[in-house]
């Protein structure tokens, strides 16, 4: 079993995976990656099933030193660069990691998080199920700092390799009405799907707080009832939250509306300052993009890496001459560029 060491980290590095599910009854956070295609793009790479906690940095990158053996070591998250040994990594490979090896893991260049995942996993033990790091309520591993040393299981050795890497796509984040936009005014949900929205600086692995126009709702106390990542909360002030990964499992302010799972991991690494949409759309329209986004995982199909290339193949002009087969004339010098192309 090998060892991976942080030399460098950033505040709010830990480990995540999947998520901590069944325990939501009993107050527990799902907690997880907060960008989930990321995750399995990195997963992917070394070969392990697509939930595997990997490490998940925010904002900053992170450097890492490979233990007594090997590890495959892959990155995933928008703009991170992966460098072993010094040697920078193209998007969508994973590479083998000596022995004493620097491992970096560089900022997002696009987005809020990235992540690092080794072949095999890391060799701890679940809490409830999972690994994922919950600040909070101190379940899972602790916050990952210098020094921290994390065994690895072991896996593959083989780098693998994606024709293409998934990614998010553009345009406003979707979300459903409700289920308190009755608790709001009726130009209120106008106003959120018409606004140029910006997350400020107190965001956080909980919630993500909004920049914009105040959506106060009506005056009166609701009964707290369920949350879940994607509620669009909205205390008396009138400035939405969106709930993370890390939110809380029952709240008592109205909700206006609810961003559909299949837009939060690219909500999660829309970074602060930088103005986007949301828009209103319909429980099928929800539906129908949680399937595609199902499908999108399914098709993260690696390779082994020096196989054939076939976007190299048809980039590259491979035919240095012709020959034609029915011209009994023909010679070795006439199968040369330009010779008659035979039927």
């Amino acid at each position: 079993m090998s060892t991976l060491t942080v030399l460098r980290a950033g505040p709010g590095t830990s480990l995540q995976d999947g998520g901590r599910f069944g325990w939501r009854r009993q107050g527990v956070a799902v907690s997880g990656a907060m960008d989930r295609l990321a995750l399995a793009v990195a997963n992917a790479l070394v070969g392990n099933p697509l939930q595997t906690a990997a490490i998940e940095t925010t904002l900053a990158g992170a450097t890492f030193c490979a233990g007594d053996a090997p590890v495959l070591v892959a990155a995933g998250g928008p703009g991170v660069v992966l460098s072993v040994a010094g040697r920078a990594l193209p998007p969508g490979r994973s590479a083998l990691a000596a022995p004493g090896d620097s491992i970096g893991l560089s900022a997002p260049i696009s987005g809020m998080h990235g992540y690092l995942a080794v072949a095999g996993g890391f060799g701890l033990s679940p809490e409830m199920g999972s690994l994922s790091t919950h600040l909070r309520s101190g379940l899972g591993p602790a916050p990952l700092a210098a020094g921290s040393r994390l065994p690895v299981c072991g896996g593959g050795m083989t780098p693998l390799w994606l024709p293409r890497v998934p990614g998010h796509g553009a345009g406003p984040i979707r979300a459903m009405p409700g289920p308190q936009d009755d608790w709001f005014a009726d130009e209120a949900l106008d106003l959120l799907c018409s606004t140029d929205w910006q997350f400020d600086l107190r965001s956080d692995r909980m919630g993500r707080y909004l920049c914009g126009p105040a959506l106060p709702p009506r005056p009166g106390s609701m009964v707290s009832d369920g949350v879940l990542p994607g509620s669009i909360q909205v205390p008396p002030s009138g400035q939405p939250v969106v709930l993370m990964r890390d939110c809380q499992t029952t709240g008592g302010y109205p909700k206006i509306a609810t961003v559909i799972s299949a837009d939060l991991d690219r909500l999660a690494q829309i970074p602060a300052g930088v103005p986007f949409r949301v828009t209103a759309v319909t429980r099928e329209v929800a539906v129908a993009a949680a399937a595609a986004l199902a499908r999108s995982l399914r098709d993260i199909v690696p390779r082994p890496a020096g196989g054939t290339d076939p976007a190299r193949l048809w980039s590259e002009n491979l035919v240095g001459g012709v020959w034609n087969a029915r011209d009994d004339d023909a010679t070795d010098e006439g199968a040369t560029e330009g010779g008659n192309a035979g039927g």
